[in-house]
């Protein structure tokens, strides 16, 4: 039998600083945790610029998006489960720049979604207790649960289980009061940006709403970044994408459905505590009883996905200061807890300021939080489409690397996700042309770093971190092809 030298990569990290404790439902419980905020606000901003009926057809697309994306994205999770996610599976494909450009968007992403979901928990309570001022609140939130993160990560993955499946509860509940009231008439009134039938006038609201239908799915790749800590992440890894994403998909329609067809959806849009409202069209005034408990209930989404997105932004800053693509001293993990502790405070310095810079953030006759938003969006669609960039590739130059998973009906789901990836992004600049400059504003100021710091990495090379390529003699299975299918 003739012998070829093929490379085969484990996807192997080769040394562990984080603890290894995560279990299956642990990690569902991140997946769905890290999202599940929202079903509770971010959402109906889409229905201001779209209309029910076209925010409908809006998230449609992103849910088929984002179901072919996570089947694809477990692949590459599972194969490198490295706590870098992105830009490992980056860095692996396209070589340092790759990987800085993966991991800077991811970045972005995980550190700018936890201050808008902080300004919604002060918005709940703010409802509850009207003294209270809303960032105020949200700081005291980043306390908190940076705290809790950095304790160990058993404990916060526990408590975002527990959080998420109340969570989950409180929408089941929501939907069952708000029934009472349900009228179709409602949600297609004027659901088509402000007319009742579909038009040409309708599309570019469809478009411009895509920011907020995908705020409906944001960060379930959060996951990629527990992967190290996962106890058997070739299998728990993709049992837990794959019923995530199914997961909020059917939340998602729910709530919209629901929360659209109580009332008079228009005083929903442009606001950070749609649910509470659209209760109120069925259970009456403010001192309902159903009304209290949807408020003090509906914490425990905002909550979860706060505290699972605190878990992964300090996942990526760890990997990237591990990697010296940012400063190493943010490597550190807690001596007794075993946490990046210094990533979770510094992720944690930048979203307070966030919350604090309204003359920074508030521009193009956006809202503070409609902005932080979007920004975290951006840097989620760059990352979706390097990330399936990077499936192509190692399909091609790494055919032989362990695939405990593999994207079923490849490469038509990657391509397809990779496809709606591009013209949101290119959407979004239209429409965000504001957002977009800053956004590409922080990328270069990231790239200036990562080009100063370049010799830094050549002393101390990526595959220290993660097993190199290892150069064998091997013969290829008879039943694999040359494409690795």
């Amino acid at each position: 039998m003739e012998r070829n030298v093929v490379a085969h990569h484990s996807g192997e990290v080769s040394h562990h600083e984080l603890k290894q404790s995560l279990g299956t439902w642990q990690l569902w419980g991140i997946a769905v945790g890290l999202v599940i905020s929202g079903e509770y606000f971010g959402w109906s901003y889409g229905w201001a610029t779209a209309g029910t009926m076209g925010f409908a057809v809006t998230a449609l697309i992103v849910a088929a998006m984002y179901t072919t994306f996570i089947f694809s994205f477990t692949e590459l999770t599972t194969s490198i489960p490295h706590a870098g996610g992105p830009f490992a599976y980056a860095h692996h494909a396209f070589g340092p720049l790759g990987g800085y450009l993966a991991g800077v968007a991811t970045l972005i992403e995980f550190v700018f979604a936890p201050p808008a979901i902080a300004l919604a928990i002060g918005a709940y309570l703010n409802v509850q207790f009207p003294t209270l001022v809303p960032r105020h609140v949200a700081v005291g939130a980043y306390v908190v649960f940076m705290m809790l993160n950095i304790v160990g990560v058993q404990i916060a993955a526990s408590f975002e289980l527990l959080v998420t499946i109340l969570a989950i509860l409180e929408l089941l509940v929501f939907m069952a009061v708000v029934s009472r009231g349900f009228s179709i008439a409602h949600f297609v009134k004027g659901g088509w940006a402000g007319r009742n039938h579909f038009s040409a006038h309708a599309l570019p609201g469809i478009f411009a709403a895509i920011p907020f239908a995908i705020w409906f799915f944001l960060a379930i790749e959060g996951v990629a970044m527990a992967a190290e800590e996962a106890k058997n992440p070739k299998r728990s890894i993709s049992i837990a994408y794959i019923t995530g994403i199914l997961t909020l998909v059917i939340l998602a329609a729910g709530v919209m459905l629901f929360a659209g067809a109580a009332g008079d959806w228009t005083k929903l849009a442009n606001i950070n505590d749609p649910l509470p409202r659209a209760m109120r069209y069925v259970v009456g005034s403010a001192s309902s009883g159903w009304l209290h408990m949807l408020v003090w209930l509906g914490l425990f989404g905002l909550v979860a996905s706060f505290h699972g997105i605190i878990l992964g932004y300090s996942r990526q800053i760890f990997a990237l200061a591990r990697a010296d693509y940012l400063p190493n001293y943010l490597a550190k993990v807690h001596p007794r807890f075993q946490t990046p502790s210094r990533a979770i405070l510094a992720g944690g310095v930048v979203g307070i300021v966030a919350i604090y810079s309204d003359e920074l953030i508030t521009f193009g006759g956006h809202t503070l939080t409609a902005n932080i938003v979007t920004m975290s969006v951006f840097g989620a669609i760059l990352m979706y489409i390097i990330s399936m960039l990077a499936l192509f590739r190692l399909r091609r130059t790494a055919p032989f690397l362990e695939r405990p998973f593999r994207a079923p009906l490849f490469p038509y789901f990657p391509a397809f996700a990779l496809l709606c990836a591009l013209v949101c992004m290119g959407s979004m600049v239209y429409n965000n042309t504001s957002v977009a400059l800053v956004f590409v504003g922080l990328l270069l100021v990231g790239y200036i770093y990562f080009y100063l710091t370049s010799r830094q990495r050549e002393a101390a090379p990526f595959d220290v971190l993660i097993e190199s390529e290892e150069v064998t003699e091997i013969a290829p299975p008879a039943h694999q092809t040359s494409h690795g299918q």
